[in-house]
């Protein structure tokens, strides 16, 4: 005789909505609401007039208007930025390579060094290696202004001045990187290397064959964090090159030409969409990491 199965005692229960909960949701929504609204204002204002923008017309299109998005104002925004001569193409493609190169070498050179930093400073017995780690966080305390100008000088002593070399090179160790993957190599049971040992594996094998792929992602996360930096810089870009040609999108975009009754609004806002896409369409991309991190990443050490 089949004995009746009582589904509710197998459901989970549901989380009691309390007064401090819902406001902890109230604050929540309003905070994303909050920061949804400059990307909410960046699109329409891309798909508007020069007349509506000035108007301060919030919704110019039908029904509530008479106008069409204006779909032409991001290439006309694109022809705005200027001509390349020596590509035969416009500055905003050069402007996007130069991002897309310097974003990916740094992102490449921040996790080969953080990798092998963090790795040392969790894993390997250095003599002294405490007290060095303890000398590197230091850095965070030193503000990057005091700083700049000594960099700028030495980018002139290197001849590295208007090249890719004083775009990525300085920017390819992070300090908060070593930290973050160090306490995160940390988590992983000391047990797997062991075992490693005994099949014979060194430091090196250990690493690339056990470490990345467990820290997956925790390593996603600072090449997320470590390609938007990079993509957004504008005042290291500004100062170390000379050359439109040598010019990133963030620079491009404080440069955006200006019409004769002031700044073409609209125009500024599809270059802005424009420059915000990839980060968008690269976080997407990346979220899955960010939840699988929450699941799976819960090892004790």
């Amino acid at each position: 005789m089949a004995i009746p199965l009582d589904r509710q005692a197998f459901e989970p229960a549901r989380p009691r909505m309390s007064p401090a909960r819902v406001l902890i949701y109230a604050i929540l929504i309003v905070g994303s609401i909050g920061s949804l609204l400059p990307f909410i204002y960046m699109a329409l204002t891309s798909l508007k007039t020069y007349g509506s923008v000035i108007n301060d017309t919030f919704w110019p299109w039908a029904p509530f208007g008479t106008e069409l998005p204006q779909l032409g104002n991001y290439p006309e925004a694109i022809r705005q930025v200027g001509y390349d001569s020596s590509w035969h193409t416009f500055l905003f493609f050069r402007y996007i390579a130069n991002s897309l190169i310097v974003a990916s070498v740094t992102v490449a050179g921040v996790l080969l060094t953080s990798v092998l930093a963090a790795y040392v400073f969790a894993r390997m017995n250095v003599p002294g290696k405490n007290f060095l780690f303890l000398l590197i966080l230091a850095t965070i305390m030193v503000p990057n202004d005091l700083v700049l100008v000594p960099k700028v000088v030495m980018m002139f002593n290197l001849h590295w001045y208007n090249t890719y070399l004083a775009l990525t090179v300085p920017f390819m160790g992070s300090v908060f990187a070593i930290f973050f993957l160090r306490q995160f190599f940390m988590q992983i049971p000391k047990d797997l290397y062991e075992a490693a040992v005994i099949d014979g594996a060194g430091h090196l094998r250990y690493l690339f064959s056990i470490m990345i792929p467990l820290s997956k992602p925790a390593i996603m996360t600072i090449g997320l964090l470590t390609f938007i930096a990079a993509w957004d810089d504008f005042k290291w870009p500004l100062l170390v090159t000379r050359d439109a040609s040598m010019r990133v999108l963030a620079v491009g975009l404080q440069q955006f030409m200006q019409g004769e009754g002031g700044t073409n609004t609209q125009l500024l806002m599809a270059f802005a969409a424009i420059v915000v896409l990839p980060v968008l369409l690269l976080f997407i991309l990346t979220q899955k990491y960010f939840t699988e991190g929450i699941v799976t990443t819960g090892i004790k050490g």
